[in-house]
């Protein structure tokens, strides 16, 4: 659930401001600051269900919504740019892992040239 992190949108709205396909996973088309958010919005997450021995789906939903919504608070007292309003990377991470990988059968030494 990303609505907290992301001021309610859900993932097909998601999908639409990044101008992904059906068949494209979002977390491939995140820069590092958007990951990274995600991450800690996760990592957050998962602490405090285990620490409040949060039960039942919705109380886990209900945290996952509130823990995303303090993260974006907290970006948006920094001045920074919202998640959502984050640029899109122009290649995803398996194009980049597909690039890598015909890089290294090449034999080349430069990374990502």
């Amino acid at each position: 659930m990303r609505k907290g992190l992301y001021g309610g949108l859900g993932v097909k709205q998601i999908h639409e401001r990044k101008g992904l396909k059906k068949n494209q996973q979002i977390l491939d088309h995140m820069g590092s600051t958007e990951l990274a958010a995600n991450l800690f919005r996760a990592t957050q997450t998962e602490e405090k269900l285990n620490r409040e021995n949060i039960q039942g789906k919705e109380n886990a939903g209900r945290t996952h919504y509130e823990v995303g919504a303090k993260v974006r608070q907290t970006i948006a007292d920094f001045w920074g740019t919202m998640p959502e309003n984050l640029p899109t990377p122009d290649k995803s991470v398996k194009q980049i892992e597909k690039e890598e990988k015909k890089r290294i059968g090449r034999g080349s030494s430069k990374p990502f040239s």
